[in-house]
């Protein structure tokens, strides 16, 4: 299993910028989301449009949308699908995480495939919330999403619901496992419950 972690978004809720470089407790949002994933799976990407030179320091595959006009995370999971079948043919799944989760669960790959039974896509739940960006998806799916997207997909549960999903719980501790940084004021102690 490899996995792609979506930064390709605009961040318009945080001021534009890199969402993935800003800093929680003194470490960038991107660093936290490696931490949790990259023991998990065999390889990461990071989807992200614009200048790859400002990732450089990362040693990460730097994947662009491979469709025109931000059309939001489900070109992410694309260029993630298309970058596993042309590097790692064997992988048939790949994981898909946000930039801005910063307490992902350390068990989340295998607890996805686990939960995916006879389904083809495996999303994260918790706290009875659907995180559709938190996913397995078979890397099988690339021609189809990407006719999807070609022909105006844009939202991820109206799609993914037509090639069967199966909802993971993750418990809830403390700290919601998909505690999604999307405003400056989401940074602080007190937001993260």
């Amino acid at each position: 299993m490899v996995c792609v972690v979506l930064a390709g978004g605009l961040a318009r809720r945080m001021g534009g910028g890199d969402k993935a470089l800003v800093a929680l407790d003194g470490t960038p949002l991107l660093r936290h989301v490696l931490d949790r994933i990259a023991p998990q799976v065999h390889a990461v990407a990071l989807n992200a449009n614009g200048d790859p030179s400002r990732f450089a320091a990362w040693g990460l595959p730097v994947l662009p949308d491979t469709v025109s006009d931000h059309p939001g995370p489900l070109a992410g999971v694309l260029a993630g699908m298309r970058w596993a079948q042309q590097h790692y043919p064997d992988a048939d799944h790949l994981l898909s995480v946000p930039t801005d989760t910063p307490y992902l669960p350390e068990n989340l790959a295998s607890r996805l495939q686990q939960g995916r039974g006879g389904k083809a896509i495996a999303v994260a739940t918790s706290a009875g919330q659907h995180h559709p960006v938190v996913a397995l998806w078979p890397v099988a799916l690339a021609d189809a999403l990407e006719a999807g997207l070609r022909g105006g997909a844009r939202r991820i549960d109206a799609w993914t619901a037509g090639h069967g999903v199966a909802p993971v719980d993750f418990p809830f501790t403390g700290i919601d496992p998909f505690f999604n940084v999307n405003r400056p004021e989401d940074l602080a102690p007190d937001r993260r419950r």
